[in-house]
């Protein structure tokens, strides 16, 4: 699907996929699914170009795997001057924050870079759904 490469986008965006998805996948992971893909959303608007007719491209592919759907969401957009990378944030920073989310919440994340601009995936392994990383406090 494509989105306007706006703040509505996102909005647009999370709403498909949880109708689509409802009765496809788990409601943890949809729920992972639907706040990965509203921060790839939300940093396509914020941080690069939009692709011809001021969009964003959406998309999503289930694939059947052992007990449960492995999922792979990605986000395109017209690229920026950098390629997205995590950074640090401050406990007063107002953002910087969305690709920890992302890579909290998905399997594995990554960029692909072509001649046309960028797509950030985030990638949903059913053999990792309902996995907690725990940091001890020291």
């Amino acid at each position: 699907m494509v989105v306007p490469h706006h703040a509505s986008g996102a909005r647009l965006a999370r709403h498909r996929l949880a109708a689509v998805l409802a009765d496809e996948v788990p409601p943890a992971l949809l729920a992972d699914l639907v706040a990965v893909l509203a921060e790839l959303v939300g940093n396509a608007v914020r941080h690069a170009d939009p692709l011809p007719g001021g969009v964003v491209r959406v998309a999503w592919r289930l694939r059947p795997e052992g007990d449960g759907q492995h999922v792979l969401v990605r986000v395109t957009d017209g690229g920026a001057a950098s390629a997205p990378r995590m950074r640090a944030a401050g406990l007063d920073a107002a953002d910087g924050r969305g690709l920890h989310i992302v890579a909290g919440l998905a399997s594995r994340w990554g960029v692909d870079r072509d001649g046309l601009g960028q797509s950030v995936w985030a990638d949903f392994d059913p053999a990792e759904v309902g996995r907690v990383d725990l940091v001890a406090a020291g």
